[in-house]
């Protein structure tokens, strides 16, 4: 028999007009159709695994098992969803409601088997505790609550269908429009929130591994895409226009064409988990577009659904996994475990809140107030083992379940913060100690964006083993040095090279940097080049958001031209950022469409830019200059693809690796002569990086030498062109030139040869790639046999 609340812990919860008792006849809740249960309708179940779990019980009948984590609580009830059964309660509300108590509670965990409930029911908790903001306690049964474990969602946080708005007062726990507004959070709102808020699913296991077939990139192989699933298939002409903007639009033969002729192994997409929208965007008509306000850590997002969201999303995205999986392509998902969408202590109580405040939040001294070391509101507190499970729970889910082949966690920094979070991270934490013995986790890829936005924040370089990081002062450096910034060429080298400085320690190789040039946050590519302020007025900020450190240079316009000169300029500025990046030490990663010129009109922000400002144009690839550009990065990438010099597995040493070697990695002046200590530090905006095939730091898998090509890189952000000697013996008997990016098309270059020794023009601005032959050039150009040198 199912218990009463007061059985359980001796005083009846704090329940407002939205908590009917069990056993009570059948009511309206604020015009809504809510069904009482009957006693004993609940088996007791079991507290593992948490959330909603289809299975059979006793007596072999099929039903659902429900399990909350709420240790505060005093109660918890699961609530049951169904359509009307007539007009008349369509006419009250639209959803009935049937409310079961859960009587059993194991190790903080509430638990129920409801016999009968099957795939698609939807449903929700409502969580009865005391009411005591000033000591963190903010328990609302009249929330009707997200599971925190929910497989799928079904609908959004709001308005029904067909309307809009900004966030009803209904969906928070306090009273929001209080008059007296500093005290606004400690008044409890009575109000039923069920009508606005999205319900969980039961999803029925399908049996089928998404991830049978992994293509298991090495991590010095990978080439990383961030794409947004959304955007990067919304104007896709190939795509049919009801996949276009959903999981299956991805999967579609047409988008995975260019991602295989693009030549990259893997996306990373921004973040797919159910995420809500912020209630300042919803008032002013916008949306959140990237997804970092997440309320859902196990349930793939509904709006990139196509088939449906009573848990057919989940097949869907199984479904595109192993679409990218067969065209050998790995699946990363960007995550947001530093914060969810309930934000501060006057926002919404959407699931964690209402579930246990104190136990999944940082709360200030003042227990009212929430630590924000994220710049939205909340901060995970990933020291309690619940929230600490949560997570980890998730991740398993994501990669057994789902097939991911790895996470880029957002704000990183924030889930390594130590228990007195004002310490700032430590590196001993305990969800860094929990993913590195996982024997699932341990093995994905792991990526860190290796700060926040608090005290001691910034760690980039101190991530432990296992983790790969982030790498913004690669970044930096690369644009600095193309506007010419940079007062020498001493940080450009340790970019170019793997960024030894940062991670050459505790074994740590040079793909734990992942080296980008623009990211989601900030200009594209194109805009980089385009414009030295950002234009972030449609977000409806005054202009006041994003980054005013953005390191772009316009090429003497800002915009939009017709000038033909700052066009040009501009496209072989591109062209010099995208070369450099591919040809780096380390883990390159592109954003969807920077390949192709996409831009965003100067909004270095676009988080609320659901539209074709944020969205991929596909369009430009029928500009000839633009799929040039394309065509040179895929040009790029089967270069590093083929070449193992350019993608080395250990850090150089700059020394030969045998006595009658070369150094494995030399840097050389204009002038044909290895770098000084002097050279790097005096003003230049030349470099040359010669990385030597015969002795590349690493082995095959037999122990023998890895040997390959040597290349020479030149690399000349200056306004003139330069005569650049190239390198000489024992360097060098002869040149080829196979990448020149003052030329807009590459794939028609004459590949030509000269003799070691020889000057040659470099253009203004601009990057050459030349590859040693093992023959020598005479004078005119024409290779001859190799012999010693007179």
């Amino acid at each position: 028999m199912s218990s009463t609340p007061e059985q359980e812990t001796g005083r009846r919860p704090q329940a407002g007009p939205a908590a009917p008792t069990t056993g009570a006849p059948a009511a309206a809740v604020n015009g809504r159709p809510v069904v009482r249960s009957a006693e004993g309708a609940v088996w007791p179940g079991s507290p593992e695994p948490l959330g909603a779990s289809f299975g059979v019980g006793a007596h072999g009948i099929a039903g659902t098992n429900f399990a909350l984590w709420a240790g505060g609580a005093e109660a918890v009830e699961v609530c049951l969803f169904d359509e009307p059964d007539d007009t008349t309660e369509a006419a009250a509300g639209g959803q009935r409601e049937t409310r079961y108590f859960l009587g059993e509670l194991t190790h903080e965990i509430w638990h129920g088997f409801l016999p009968g409930v099957l795939p698609g029911q939807r449903y929700g908790f409502r969580v009865h505790g005391r009411w005591d903001p000033w000591t963190g306690a903010r328990w609302n049964p009249a929330k009707l609550l997200l599971d925190p474990c929910a497989r799928a969602v079904d609908g959004d946080f709001g308005h029904p269908p067909g309307r809009s708005g900004p966030l009803p007062p209904e969906l928070y726990g306090h009273v929001r429009d209080w008059p007296q507004q500093h005290v606004a959070d400690t008044v409890r709102d009575e109000r039923d929130s069920a009508p606005y808020v999205p319900k969980g699913v039961v999803v029925a296991p399908d049996g089928v591994p998404a991830g049978a077939h992994r293509p298991g990139t090495a991590w010095a192989d990978t080439v990383i895409y961030e794409l947004h699933v959304r955007g990067f298939t919304m104007r896709h002409p190939g795509v049919p226009p009801e996949l276009r903007g959903t999981y299956a639009g991805l999967a579609h033969p047409a988008a995975l064409d260019h991602l295989v002729r693009l030549g990259v192994t893997a996306v990373e997409l921004l973040p797919v988990h159910q995420f809500a929208h912020e209630d300042h965007l919803l008032r002013r008509g916008l949306r959140n577009y990237w997804g970092y306000n997440s309320i859902g850590y196990f349930a793939p997002h509904a709006a990139y659904a196509a088939t449906g969201t009573r848990g057919q999303q989940v097949g869907e995205f199984k479904r595109m996994v192993r679409a990218l999986h067969a065209a050998g392509i790995e699946v990363i998902l960007d995550v947001v475990y530093n914060h969810t969408a309930e934000g501060g202590e006057l926002g919404p109580t959407l699931s964690l809140r209402g579930v246990d405040n104190r136990r999944y939040y940082r709360l200030q001294d003042d227990p009212r107030r929430y630590a924000d070391y994220t710049g939205c509101g909340n901060t995970l507190h990933v020291v309690q083992p619940n929230a600490l499970r949560l997570i980890t729970d998730s991740l398993r889910y994501w990669v057994t379940e789902m097939g991911v082949d790895g996470f880029r966690f957002d704000l990183a920094a924030a889930l390594a913060r130590a228990m007195r979070a004002v310490d700032g991270p430590d590196m001993l934490s305990p969800f860094l100690a929990v993913i590195a013995q996982d024997p699932v986790l341990r093995r994905v890829k792991l990526i860190a964006e290796p700060w926040d936005v608090g005290s001691g924040g910034y760690q980039v370089g101190h991530f432990p083993p296992l983790w790969t990081e982030w790498n913004d002062r690669y970044r930096d450096a690369v644009r600095d040095f193309w506007r010419g910034a940079l007062p020498d060429v001493r940080d450009l080298g340790y970019r170019l090279s793997g960024s030894s400085d940062l991670y050459a320690w505790g074994g740590r190789r040079p793909y734990a940097s992942v080296n980008f040039v623009t990211a989601h946050d900030g200009f594209t590519l194109r805009d980089l080049v385009s414009y030295e302020r950002k234009h972030n007025e449609a977000n409806g900020e005054g202009n006041r958001d994003g980054s005013d450190d953005n390191r772009s240079w316009n090429c003497g316009a800002e915009g939009p031209t017709d000038d033909t000169g700052v066009l040009a300029l501009r496209r072989r500025q591109v062209r010099n950022l995208l070369t450099t990046l591919l040809l780096s030490t380390g883990v390159p990663m592109l954003v969807a469409g920077d390949e192709m010129g996409r831009t965003q009109g100067g909004n270095n922000n676009a988080y609320c830019q659901d539209n074709e400002t944020g969205w991929v144009d596909w369009s430009l690839l029928a500009d000839p200059g633009w799929r040039a550009l394309a065509d040179l990065a895929s040009r790029l990438l089967a270069l590093r693809r083929a070449h193992p010099v350019l993608r080395s597995r250990a850090f150089y040493s700059g020394r030969p690796r045998s006595s009658d070697g070369l150094r494995d990695l030399a840097w050389f002046t204009a002038r044909g002569t290895e770098m000084t200590e002097s050279d790097w530090y005096a003003p230049a905006a030349t470099l040359g990086m010669y990385l030597s095939g015969g002795d590349i730091p690493q082995r095959g898998p037999d122990g023998t030498p890895v040997t390959d090509d040597s290349f020479l890189v030149v690399l000349h952000a200056g306004d003139e062109p330069i005569r650049f000697t190239l390198p000489g013996p024992p360097w060098a008997e002869a040149y080829e030139l196979l990448v020149d990016t003052a030329r807009e098309e590459q794939e028609n270059a004459p590949g030509a040869r000269r003799p070691a020794g020889a000057p040659t023009t470099v253009e203004a601005r601009s990057v050459a790639v030349w590859k040693v032959l093992p023959g020598r050039v005479t004078g005119d150009g024409t290779e001859g046999r190799a012999r010693p040198p007179a």
